[in-house]
């Protein structure tokens, strides 16, 4: 018989307000230790938690966007463990009562559309971060990111491989970075996930002993961590070994899962109610103001994209990657055929971009300066060649494109007493060339080609050029 994996997701998305849950601290990645404290992360005796709003309204955006109910009220609860990192001793979270509940998000795997449940998302502070690099022998506490404002997104168990766990998380970090919910930085943790994975026989429904892995920083790893769980826990049940419900870590340098710790269980939390928070409420109102917010998300975007203005699939796909990015492609092609404008995108200003951090700040030439650019290019003003240079300048300096071309001179040439000077020159260095093609070897006219817009640095008129140049082959 064959084995059929089933694993759900704890997605941990930090939440981009720039201020802690609780506390009026920065949160500010990079920043030396304990630098960003006061005393209600510290969990000092008397001090008394505030809660920010912005963080609140982050959140309700990610609940809505993702079609969860959002209920007319939810409560805050105290989430009881001791860790060095946590110095209340408990972790201010949401627990009977969540902020939304249900939801489901599509997304696209190699094995076509698919489809994946939440079961509920709720908001929570950060703990700390253990440091254990920084001296030898010893473990150090910095608590810049205790408090830190996360919202948890969890799923059903829906998904069946490690590939498709991969296609719903890119999926879902593009949506919550269009929401402008958070930066959803693995690098620098904000956005982290716990997958939780089990066994089963194909066609059972029974829910076996699963297992959780932490401590992921990719996608890419989260994929092969699951691979590599998935083909031990299959080892074990095929050798009659029970699995045994643990937390495994995966570790960076050897690429491989160890033992953690026994799982815990909700109850082993101690979960109970918050006495210093009051409930969260939403009125229908709020609700309905909000959604009028949410942008058209990342997936159906691309599909528009394809239906509406006709590029292909993949070029939808690259074009719809970042919000900026679709934004920035919309709006040139008001001015210019898509396909064009897709090109252009896809190709020198996906270049620029590059060389620039990968930030689409990165680039300082607006659509409409582009499109002006492109109209330099399709009407044969400037070569194509010359408009990638016009281009790289543009976005250099920040001016116009026919500021540079006048500056660079880099207009093309079309004038006939110009044009055959050049043609004249290469056909008289190259009188071997000019019999072979007179002799119908027509390719040798590519050749001629070539040569006289090197000579000409890109300026001579192609069509201009070529209709002198074949003129002139025919008089001998």
């Amino acid at each position: 018989m064959t084995w059929e994996a089933v694993i759900g997701l704890e997605v941990h998305v930090q939440l981009r307000s720039g201020r802690k849950l609780f506390c009026g601290d920065r949160v500010v990645f990079g920043d030396p230790p304990n630098t960003h404290v006061c005393p209600v992360c510290l969990g000092l005796p008397g001090a008394l938690p505030v809660l920010d709003r912005q963080a609140v309204d982050l959140a309700l955006r990610a609940a809505l966007a993702l079609g969860c109910t959002v209920p007319r009220t939810s409560t805050w609860a105290r989430k009881n463990y001791f860790y060095p990192d946590l110095p209340k001793g408990y972790q201010i979270t949401q627990f009977e009562h969540p902020m939304g509940i249900g939801g489901r998000v599509d997304f696209d795997s190699d094995g076509g559309a698919k489809s994946l449940r939440i079961r509920r998302i709720h908001v929570e502070e950060d703990a700390g971060k253990s440091l254990h690099a920084r001296r030898p022998g010893r473990t150090g506490i910095d608590l810049n990111r205790a408090g830190a404002p996360l919202v948890e997104i969890v799923t059903e168990p829906d998904l069946r491989s490690p590939g498709d766990a991969r296609a719903f998380l890119q999926s879902l970090k593009r949506d919550l970075a269009y929401l402008d919910v958070s930066d959803c930085n693995m690098e620098q943790g904000g956005l982290r996930v716990d997958a939780n994975v089990s066994v089963r026989r194909a066609g059972s429904a029974v829910l076996e002993a699963k297992v959780e892995i932490k401590n992921v920083n990719s996608f890419s790893y989260i994929e092969k961590a699951l691979t590599q769980e998935i083909a031990r826990q299959i080892e074990s049940r095929e050798a009659g070994s029970a699995v045994r419900a643990e937390t495994r870590v995966w570790d960076d340098r050897r690429r491989e899962l160890r033992t953690m710790r026994s799982k815990e269980e909700s109850s082993d939390y101690r979960y109970f109610p918050e006495p210093d928070l009051p409930p969260l409420a939403f009125g229908p109102e709020e609700l309905a103001a909000v959604r009028a917010t949410l942008p058209e998300l990342s997936r159906a975007r691309r599909r528009r994209f394809v239906s509406e203005f006709g590029v292909s699939t993949y070029a939808a796909g690259v074009l719809t990657r970042t919000r900026a990015w679709a934004d920035y492609f919309e709006a040139l092609a008001l001015d210019v055929a898509p396909g064009e404008a897709a090109n252009w995108i896809m190709g020198p200003i996906s270049a620029i971009v590059g060389e620039g951090g990968g930030s689409e700040a990165a680039i300082r030439v607006p659509p409409h300066r582009l499109a002006e650019l492109i109209a330099l290019v399709e009407s044969a003003a400037i070569s194509r060649s010359a408009g990638r240079t016009v281009l790289e300048a543009m976005a250099a300096e920040g001016v116009s494109a026919p500021e540079v071309v006048r500056r660079e001179g880099l207009g093309q040439v079309a004038d006939r007493q110009v044009l055959e000077g050049w043609i004249d020159t290469i056909l008289n260095e190259d009188e071997g060339a000019v019999a072979r093609y007179r002799a119908g070897e027509e390719q040798v006219l590519g050749h001629f080609m070539g040569r006289i817009m090197t000579l000409s640095a890109g300026r001579a008129h192609p069509t201009e050029v070529r209709r002198l140049l074949q003129e002139k082959l025919r008089e001998g």
